[in-house]
């Protein structure tokens, strides 16, 4: 067809992994992506579910099915995109959207094109695991467990639990001939506690995330409920508050992978550089940034609520160091950014959902192990702390983490819980001051809530690494 080349989309019936409804569904597809402009669609089939239960009560029970498609044109100046949750109007939107675009006979040059992989096949993870085949009942169930422990300790006032489950399966097609079916999924539970004594008061939180409800099950353990329970209570009524200053501190596996992500991820993501000189100066590839014992990577293959086999460029995810023995050693990217920088894809290209065009995004942000034990990394400290769990963290140039549950260190042992407001530094003088990793590396999904950037929350993400020691934090 003159002016036109004719993409012809065909989804076999057999899969790799298994088979979702979508799949069986699936047809011949055929789009008409004008010449010289690229073009790409994704279309996502999707399912979720949301319960709530506050103190007994059932809140929320919702389930939810819903198709849309995201549709992109670039003429190699401008990206003209739409949503539309009308399937059968996706070729329309390509036209209207190519009528707007002025086409470039050389497209195919363009740095950021060439970003763009061209991946085929069919990739479903998660078909004979399929979370929306799941019984409502069985979902229900997960939470209902917990209520005898929440309804035997006196001093949790007020308490509420939730589950959240999202099945997406993705199809990406593209004018350079991508043509892919994948999915992504997550489910998890969260446990929030309030204790309250007096005029003391202290929240708890008991949760987990994983990609499948077989494995939400064995996270979802009464009796480790039941530990958690055990330990804000004695942390209610015995936490002292800390003499505010700067001391050595040791992060648990979940608070060093918030600090990686809070701290440095999001410096990592390349669309914060595009335009900022500064920005690319101070963080220009083989730059020394922190400790010789530290490397922090993102790892979109790793299992978990971060786990993705392509991003929404439909690029294949991999494992980025982002600081190799304390070396600036690259940055995350989406093709878009990839092509403006002269660098190479990461993967790392994800949007909240078909309404949302893909940013760069986090996936699984951990710091890789080091050679102590976690006993090692204490008995070297006289006076510090531990900070257990957390509340949450922020940061970019100075970060925050709020702690939950800490410790004082006392003499290279765990001593006393005590109150800790907020721990903050400078990012840069903190990576250079971690002076022990520990061995062994825990890596774990949100179950609920995630990653926020720009307008797109919650995004799932997995975050961790081994305990790491600090020589200094300012702790108040």
């Amino acid at each position: 067809m003159s002016g036109a080349a004719i993409i012809t989309a065909a989804i076999g019936s057999k899969t790799v992994f298994g088979k979702s409804e979508i799949e069986k569904k699936a047809a011949e597809i055929p789009y008409v992506f004008p010449e010289g402009l690229f073009t790409d669609v994704r279309i996502e089939d999707s399912f979720e579910t949301a319960i709530l239960n506050r103190n007994g009560t059932l809140e929320q029970l919702r389930e939810r099915k819903y198709q849309g498609a995201f549709i992109r044109v670039f003429d190699g100046k401008r990206w003209y995109t739409s949503a539309t949750t009308d399937l059968a109007g996706i070729q329309g939107e390509i036209d209207l959207l190519a009528k707007m675009a002025k086409p470039d006979p050389k497209i195919a040059a363009n740095a950021i094109v060439k970003a763009f992989q061209v991946n085929t096949g069919n990739f479903i993870r998660f078909g004979d695991a399929d979370i929306s085949s799941i019984p409502q009942k069985s979902k229900l169930d997960i939470l209902e467990r917990f209520i005898p422990s929440l309804g035997k300790y006196e001093l949790i006032k007020d308490w509420s639990m939730s589950y959240n489950d999202n099945r997406r399966v993705k199809k990406i097609f593209s004018s350079k001939g991508t043509n892919l079916i994948f999915d992504f999924q997550t489910v998890g539970f969260a446990v929030a506690m309030t204790f309250i004594q007096g005029d003391k008061n202290f929240s708890e939180m008991f949760d987990g995330g994983c990609n499948t409800f077989e494995e939400l099950e064995k996270k979802a353990d009464s009796n480790l409920l039941n530990e958690r329970i055990k330990l804000g209570e004695v942390f209610l009524t015995q936490a002292v508050p800390v003499k505010p200053g700067k001391y050595p501190v040791v992060l648990s596996p979940a608070v060093a992978g918030v600090f990686a992500h809070e701290s440095f991820g999001h410096k990592s993501e390349a669309d914060f550089m595009i335009g900022d000189e500064t920005m690319m100066k101070e963080w220009t590839v083989g730059k020394k940034v922190g400790s010789e014992i530290l490397s922090i990577v993102d790892d979109g293959n790793y299992p978990g609520t971060g786990y993705i086999q392509f991003d929404d460029d439909g690029n294949r995810s991999q494992e980025t160091y982002l600081i190799r023995n304390g070396v600036l050693a690259g940055r995350l990217h989406s093709a878009k950014t990839a092509g403006i920088l002269g660098e190479a894809t990461t993967g790392n290209s994800r949007a909240l959902d078909f309404t949302f065009e893909p940013i760069v995004r986090m996936t699984s942000t951990y710091i890789k192990p080091g050679n102590e034990t976690k006993e090692q990394l204490i008995s070297h400290i006289r006076d510090g702390f531990f900070i257990d769990t957390l509340k949450h963290g922020s940061g970019m140039s100075t970060f925050t983490i709020a702690p939950l549950r800490a410790y004082k260190i006392r003499d290279g042992k765990v001593q006393e819980p005590v109150q800790i407001s907020v721990i903050s530094g400078n990012v840069f003088e903190t990576l250079n001051l971690v002076d022990g990793v520990s061995d062994v590396v825990e890596v774990r999904g949100l179950g609920r809530g995630g990653c926020g950037k720009m307008a797109q929350y919650p995004l799932p993400v997995n975050f961790g690494g081994p305990f790491v020691r600090v020589k200094e934090m300012d702790v108040r």
